[in-house]
């Protein structure tokens, strides 16, 4: 066979076609025509039940008129949903809202207050063409959370009063201490109709079989409240029902009257208000998005095509909150805000688009003109229980338990009881004091540890440093560094991010000092990267990358005093070294590395490198120090439960394919195959491999995987000797693996199979061209096996061909046909863009 094949260009009189690999081609894609998804509706219908009493709620707590309410909510709806940056935010009369309104109506009037919403709109516009709006992403997550509890909180405890046949109080202290006599008058009806709400919310989304998975497209909202609807009606029970005013006595906007400094005041306040609190909901509202991966990825279908819901635009969602403020104010409605409520609700109903917002404004302004005897039948008391579980849902366990790991439960419970106290802005202002507070106070606690260990090296004496080394922690390090004994060995573990100038000398001049006296220091990273060692005139110093550059240590720069820090790259604070950002190679964040890393030793001589066997043992040590404490419960997890990988990835034995790092996986993912040249051998007595089958047999059937990769990569030497393999050679066991990639040398020499090649260029040589060419032909060979074609019929498994560019830093994934060729597209970071 020829050693040379030449690289063969695409046909440009193929007919284009793409379809994925190995099915049949899709068809062609018809127009595409503007269509609400279901989804929207359903979600549409839940917020707007739920919107409808809140909004005529809040208006009436402020002291206006009860249509400002519904004004504010469809103009929140339609404006704000329309032209916001948050596509599930909904916005509306918050109630964070309530007390500053009822102020400017009772100092100002109604129409005067119009007109201060109408300008705080005009602010919130300026603010957003400036785009000051990312700012908000600075506050802490734990603020967000304990935000939306304190909502929910506060709207559970008043709608608990309209459960129980009462009428709630203003505030939420009011409310709690009114309860006891709430409950020992009680009303049964009302209970009733709100036991059946909460009945069918809870039970409707459990319908059993499939005549329950037919019944539960039908929002359970919608269930809920028709259902004590019907059932109040039918009963003839005497309920407070929804009562809808007027719009005959209905007042717009007047020009501002009042104080000038006054009403300057009350603009700045309402936009403040506004402000924040719409663009902490739309945090909140990115978070809870997050919690659905199908609006991530954009696999939801929706008029033929995928819908994606990316990141909110801060200052987009400003624009459009001005706006609306805009609007509602000259049509005489309350000031308009993010509100977590309904936001939430929405994105639990499983809105896909800011069409279920927008749909939301189209019914509430339908309710309030065409369908008032209608609303006039639904009982408060079953809105109210709607409202309450949407408020309960609110306070989220999985939340609290979050904010305990990251040891932020301090700065959630004062956000969610100054929110429930106080209100949404107090409450907000107090959680973001509250977190700059615990910040400072991490930030200038250091704790510093000294112990003597038995390790590899007998009596090392180690100075552990946790935290920021600042010169306030300066005393204290100078302290426990005297505890060294004179001529010892020493090690300095510093488990930081930050090293200021005064500590930074006075570790340096204890460090010279203890090294003339005959001892030995070395300072590390957390992750175990040598920082200094002052053992001989040639130290070596490592960048933090050294573990992927096989080690190879540069020498230092002539002169270098002995006992010196060795220089860290440009951007490391002090002598630690790090500069990447966390979680990058020997960085504060990146403890993934800190097996390969170590703490190497020059060998004495200029340029020398450690025995092989003494990195590996110091590699081991810095793994068992660093890396195992923090590995240890998941390792000990998995030796508990056994391994459960997703995947099979077959891959070269090349050593530049670290199949951990270019998937970002850990322990117990991938259940990894390598061998030269990434072969799949045909099953069969004659032409089989016992290891490689068994290892196929044994994921498909006993770990039960779901997908298999097999990955080829650039300048691989198998498909070299391949290339270059001249027949009647001697049978070396090198080339009796060598004939299972016989296939796919044909495969690359045939004109009648498709041509494998990278997205937007063909292949660099015939190395290249053999490399793609051969994971397709492996992919062919998997399909042999009798485990791999079985579940793949039962369509339990799925099978994917990946390339990865060496040089590049690359990887591609086999995506289909394109012009008849098999093409290996670019991997994009996927679910970031709207």
């Amino acid at each position: 066979m020829s050693a040379c094949v030449p690289t063969r260009a695409p046909d440009p009189t193929r007919t284009k076609r793409m379809h994925q690999p190995h099915s049949p081609p899709t068809p062609p894609t018809p127009p595409r025509r503007f269509r609400i998804a279901g989804a929207d509706v359903s979600a549409a219908i839940a917020v707007f039940l739920i919107a409808l009493p809140l909004s005529l709620g809040i208006a009436l707590a402020t002291g206006a008129p009860l249509q400002a309410g519904l004004v504010a909510a469809a103009v929140g709806g339609l404006v704000a949903g329309r032209l916001g940056g948050s596509p599930l935010q909904v916005s509306g009369p918050a109630a964070g809202l309530t007390v500053v309104t009822a102020e400017l109506i009772q100092r100002y009037g109604w129409r005067t207050t119009c007109a201060i919403t109408v300008l705080a709109g005009l602010a919130q516009l300026g603010l957003g063409c400036l785009r000051v709006a990312r700012t908000a992403l600075a506050v802490s997550p734990a603020v967000v959370h304990g935000m939306l509890a304190g909502i929910g909180v506060t709207i559970a405890v008043a709608q608990l009063h309209i459960v129980l046949g009462g009428t709630p109080e203003s505030a939420v202290l009011d409310n709690l201490r009114a309860l006891p006599a709430q409950l020992a008058g009680l009303d049964p009806d009302a209970v009733s109709m709100s036991v059946l709400t909460l009945t069918l919310l809870l039970l409707w989304p459990r319908l059993p079989g499939r005549a329950g998975s037919m019944l539960r497209k039908v929002p359970a909202a919608l269930v809920a409240v028709t259902g004590a609807t019907l059932t109040a009606a039918l009963a003839g029970l005497s309920l407070p029902k929804v009562d809808l005013p007027s719009w005959r006595s209905h007042a717009l906007a007047g020009l501002p009257e009042g104080p000038v400094l006054g009403l300057v005041a009350a603009v700045l306040t309402v936009t403040l208000v506004c402000s924040v609190q719409s663009l902490l909901g739309a945090v909140a509202v990115d978070k809870l998005v997050a919690s659905r991966p199908d609006l991530l990825a954009g696999r939801i279908e929706r008029s033929g095509g995928a819908t994606r819901v990316g990141r909110s635009d801060l200052n987009r969602e400003l624009l459009g909150q001005g706006a609306a403020n805009v609007v509602s104010g000259v049509l005489g409605g309350l000031p308009v805000a993010g509100v977590a409520v309904r936001s939430s609700a929405n994105v639990q109903a499983g809105a896909v688009s800011r069409n279920s917002t927008m749909l939301h404004g189209v019914f509430v302004v339908v309710a309030a003109l065409l369908m008032v005897p209608i609303l006039e039948l639904i009982p408060l008391a079953s809105l109210a229980a709607l409202v309450m579980a949407v408020g309960i849902q609110m306070v989220s366990l999985h939340h609290i338990r979050t904010v305990t790991r990251h040891r932020e439960v301090l700065v959630y419970a004062v956000t969610t009881l100054g929110v429930v106290l106080f209100g949404v802005l107090e409450g907000v202002l107090l959680g973001v004091a509250v977190a700059v507070a615990v910040a400072l106070h991490r930030l200038a606690r250091t704790r510093i540890t000294y112990e003597v260990r038995d390790d590899e090296r007998e009596g090392v004496h180690y100075v552990h440093v946790r935290g920021q080394l600042t010169f306030l922690a300066v005393p204290r390090l100078s302290r426990t560094l005297h505890l060294v004994p004179q001529g010892a060995d020493a090690v300095v573990e510093l488990d930081g991010s930050f090293m200021d100038h005064a500590a930074y000398e006075s570790l340096q001049d204890w460090q010279n000092t203890h090294t003339a006296q005959g001892g030995t220091v070395e300072v590390t990273g957390r992750t175990g990267t040598r920082i200094a060692e002052p053992t001989n005139d040639s130290d070596c110093r490592c960048r933090p990358w050294t573990p992927w550059r096989n080690h190879q240590c540069e020498v230092p720069e002539f002169g270098q005093a002995r006992g010196e820090f060795a220089s860290a790259p440009a951007g490391a604070s002090g002598p630690t070294g790090s500069s990447g950002s966390p979680g990058s190679p020997g960085s504060a964040g990146s403890a993934g590395s800190a097996g390969s890393a170590g703490s190497m030793r020059s060998s004495g001589s200029t340029g020398a490198v450690e025995p092989s066997g003494h990195q590996l043992a110091r590699g081991i040590s810095a793994f068992q120090r660093n890396t195992a404490p923090l590995v240890r419960g998941e390792l000990a997890r998995l030796a508990r439960e056994g391994q459960r990988p997703a995947q099979l990835f077959l891959t070269c034995a090349d050593s530049r394919l670290v199949t951990s790092m270019i998937t970002s996986s850990g322990p117990g993912d991938l259940f990894v195959v390598r061998n030269v040249g990434n072969l799949v051998p045909l099953p069969g007595a004659e032409s089989g491999d016992d290891s490689v089958a068994a290892a196929i047999e044994y994921a498909v059937d006993v770990l039960q995987v779901r997908s298999i990769t097999v990955c080829g990569h650039s300048g691989c030497g198998a498909m070299q000797a391949l290339l270059s393999m001249e027949p009647g050679g001697a049978r070396t066991p090198l080339r009796r693996w060598l004939r299972h990639g016989l296939p796919s040398l044909e495969r690359m020499a045939s004109t009648d199979r498709p041509w494998a090649r990278l997205a937007g260029r063909a292949p660099a040589d015939a190395v290249e061209q053999l490399c793609l060419t051969n994971v397709v032909q492996q992919l062919e060979h998997l399909r042999a096996y009798e485990s791999v074609a079985r579940a793949l019929r039962e369509g339990a498994l799925e099978l994917h061909g990946m390339y990865f560019h060496v040089g590049e830093a690359q990887a591609y994934l086999l995506s289909g046909e394109v012009g008849g060729d098999e093409v290996f597209d670019h991997v994009r970071a996927a679910g970031l863009s709207a």
